[in-house]
């Protein structure tokens, strides 16, 4: 096994708002299906060299949560930049740009404009 994780969603309730959120955040254009009865958007991933991907989703029966699972995006290089529009996309940064160790690198983390507590990670 490579990778703990191979897959990952992110619930929400109102998806277009949702959709712009992350859009506006990655920097990013975010493609979206419908898959059965969930209407989902996708984050960026390399699936052929084997990277995780993960989706934000709406679908009734799964709803978002500031005390759940944690879910860690890639803020890049450096998460600084990702930070600075997490609140004019409409979230609002919880904890800051802060070392792990200087091997491990930095994360911070955010509420979502559908309430889910999420975070980021970089290694500068």
């Amino acid at each position: 096994m490579t990778n703990a994780l191979n897959w990952f969603e992110i619930p929400v309730d109102d998806f277009d708002r949702a959709k712009m959120f992350y859009g506006r955040i990655l920097d990013y254009e975010m493609p979206e299906m419908l898959m059965g009865p969930s209407r989902m958007g996708f984050f960026p991933y390399d699936q052929p060299s084997g990277g995780v991907g993960g989706a934000i989703v709406k679908v009734d029966d799964f709803l978002p949560s500031r005390t759940g699972t944690l879910v860690y995006l890639n803020g890049g290089n450096d998460l600084s930049p990702v930070l600075m529009r997490v609140e004019a996309a409409g979230g609002k940064v919880l904890l800051g740009k802060t070392e792990i160790t200087p091997d491990l690198g930095y994360y911070a983390t955010f509420l979502d404009s559908e309430g889910n507590k999420v975070a980021l990670h970089s290694p500068k």
